[in-house]
């Protein structure tokens, strides 16, 4: 197949994710209305003979401070056919045109899974003493084909990210915990849930936990919550204006793509999410709790609910996003995997991001002002 790299419009891009059975929230047009402060561009890849589109990438330019050469970042993209036998042939014309465009280094990330974990392995690995991460234990699903992908790459001239394994250097998580549902009912679900998690959504029912829906006005009630997670987990929150432009953007583009969820007790909300739905994948994408009112689980009622829901959407995977890959009971990201395991679920390790220096001395530049930030 000889391919075609141009500039398209939103519109085409659009259409183009929408006969796919699924991307990546980050790659679909109005992530560029999320991610205001950057530059946007929507490309297609095109089958010269047929003249169909069968590619599609957004890219967003960052300008370097000073200097107006710009890094070029396709987030969990680009959506092309990366097990394709001629994958120099889809890349090197992104690289030729990325470079016309001003950019001095290009940065990616496949959506390639290399290896699957279950909740059983992993419960197996945290009872053993030698096992601190979750590449020490053996996968349950490796996929041969992700490892030529990482080969034919390096031979090109990408350089894997350095994240040094943890999978929480990239800026996209290289490790996710995700909910299959295709192919299996509710009840098979529930079963996958370990012991705590079925007792916890007992447990809130019992408490009159109520889950419902909030739109673009709750919000603030939103940030309150998050806000307090942030003081308590020691992040710097993003601003309200991020969720409300989050909410516009991707809810003008398709108005069921984000939604906010509540958990309350006694008129009170408790714990807080936002959920993205792209076809047939749908993230769990940020939570918040308050420091009350832990004792009738509200976020595990909430996940439930959010899970049903995404089932009922038809969704083939639910996806909690990222977790790091750190087995230690001792580390501070434990007690996420630890939550999220108790879905029943796996742990799925992507090839991560991915970098292509067109200009190495400015590349260099941009790693040294990264790093003292």
């Amino acid at each position: 197949m000889s391919l075609t790299l141009r500039t398209i419009s939103r519109e085409q891009h659009l259409a183009y994710v929408q006969s796919l059975p699924s991307a990546s929230h980050c790659q679909v047009p109005a992530w560029a209305d999320v991610k205001s402060e950057w530059r946007a561009e929507n490309l297609g890849w095109f089958d010269e003979r047929t003249g169909q589109m069968v590619g599609a990438g957004l890219v967003l330019y960052r300008q370097l401070p000073k200097v107006k050469r710009y890094l070029a970042y396709l987030p969990e993209g680009p959506v092309i056919n990366w097990y394709a036998p001629n994958l120099d042939e889809w890349l090197q014309p992104m690289l030729a045109h990325l470079k016309k465009q001003g950019a001095f280094s290009v940065k990616m990330g496949p959506p390639v899974v290399i290896r699957r974990w279950g909740a059983p392995t992993i419960k197996k690995g945290i009872q053993d003493p030698d096992v601190k991460r979750l590449r020490d234990i053996e996968a349950d699903f490796i996929e041969p084909r992700a490892f030529e992908v990482a080969d034919r790459l390096r031979r090109m001239g990408w350089q894997q990210g350095e994240d040094g394994g943890a999978g929480f250097g990239d800026v996209q998580p290289r490790y996710v915990f995700q909910v299959p549902l295709a192919n299996r009912s509710l009840e098979d679900v529930q079963k996958g849930f370990n012991q705590l998690w079925r007792r916890n959504i007992k447990k809130a029912e019992k408490a009159g936990v109520e889950v419902v829906q909030g739109g673009y006005q709750d919000l603030e009630e939103w940030q309150r919550l998050y806000e307090i997670t942030a003081v308590r987990d020691k992040f710097r929150p993003r601003p309200l204006g991020y969720f409300q432009q989050m909410w516009r953007a991707l809810n003008s583009e398709d108005p069921n793509r984000m939604r906010l969820y509540f958990a309350r007790h006694e008129g009170v909300n408790l714990s807080a999410a936002t959920m993205l739905v792209v076809g047939g994948h749908v993230w769990y994408s940020y939570g918040a709790s308050d420091n009350i009112g832990r004792e009738v689980r509200p976020s595990n009622a909430m996940q439930w609910r959010m899970l049903r829901d995404a089932y009922a959407l038809g969704a083939s995977v639910y996806d909690l996003r990222g977790i790091s890959d750190s087995l230690d009971e001792q580390d501070h990201l434990f007690g996420l995997i630890q939550f999220k395991v108790g879905t029943g679920g796996e742990a799925a390790e992507y090839l991560g991001e991915w970098d292509f220096p067109l200009n190495k001395l400015l590349h260099k530049a941009l790693d040294i002002y990264m790093s003292r930030r």
